[in-house]
């Protein structure tokens, strides 16, 4: 069949899902992921067996056609243990949209023209249908940065955000980036963390070992706004970009 948004869309529903309808209301989040799995038609049978307890409501194969796999009114199991700001389990609160890439173990590549093109159309129609705000536009890796990497590096973030499609900074990358690799202070690395405390990330408290605990975070972060260095450090660069998105 074919949505409103333009899209061919298959329905193939998943046998994995909380069968108690929710309320359109409790849908406030979208959470992007990747399959992680060598082969498209794989990942497809495991969003759907019932052994694996695993799915998404959204599948976007490589030639851009769209499978859904969960009414969006159903719980899909997709986040997993998974936090973002003061809410936990966020499988109650989203909506999961999974694309096929082999990811970080299979060889990560970067997501097809017609991917791209048809996440565009999806998210312009989920967040007008359900009211999502930007900033609950999210990553796997965002709400389990501890267990997750996906969408990953290669997702394109900055390109969805010109839509406004997702957050982003407004920084100038040609100007930020000689801040890149410049040594900060611990002051000014704590204020790191807490601007992404501020912006949502979940942070492990803890003073004498603040930065080595939340270590994951910052691959996560960076991951997801300072995409072509994602080495775990934190500088200038990184420092100046979490103050404009707090």
């Amino acid at each position: 069949m074919r949505l409103k948004i333009g899209l061919n869309l298959t329905r193939n529903y998943s046998y994995n899902f909380n069968p108690i309808k929710r309320s359109k209301k409790l849908i406030k989040f979208i959470i992007i992921h990747y399959t992680g799995m060598k082969n498209e038609s794989d990942a497809i049978k495991r969003l759907s067996d019932y052994k694996t307890k695993v799915s998404s409501h959204y599948f976007i194969k490589d030639n851009g056609n769209i499978i859904n796999l969960v009414p969006d009114l159903y719980e899909a199991w997709h986040a997993g243990k998974s936090k973002w700001k003061n809410i936990n389990s966020l499988n109650k609160y989203s909506i999961g949209i999974e694309i096929n890439n082999p990811g970080h173990e299979f060889g990560y590549k970067s997501f097809s023209t017609k991917q791209i093109s048809s996440i565009k159309k999806l998210l312009n129609f989920l967040i007008k249908k359900y009211k999502i705000k930007l900033e609950n536009i999210l990553g796997h890796s965002d709400i389990a940065p501890d267990r997750k990497k996906d969408p990953g590096e290669k997702f394109p973030w900055g390109t969805l955000a010109k839509k406004k499609l997702c957050k982003w900074h407004n920084l100038n990358k040609q100007k930020i980036i000689k801040y890149r690799k410049v040594n900060i202070s611990l002051k000014e690395k704590k204020m790191f963390i807490k601007n992404l405390s501020k912006i949502g990330y979940p942070i492990k408290k803890g003073v004498k070992k603040l930065i080595q605990n939340n270590r994951y975070i910052i691959f996560a972060f960076q991951r997801r706004f300072r995409q072509d260095l994602v080495d775990g450090k934190i500088d200038q660069e990184c420092l100046l970009i979490s103050k404009k998105l707090k």
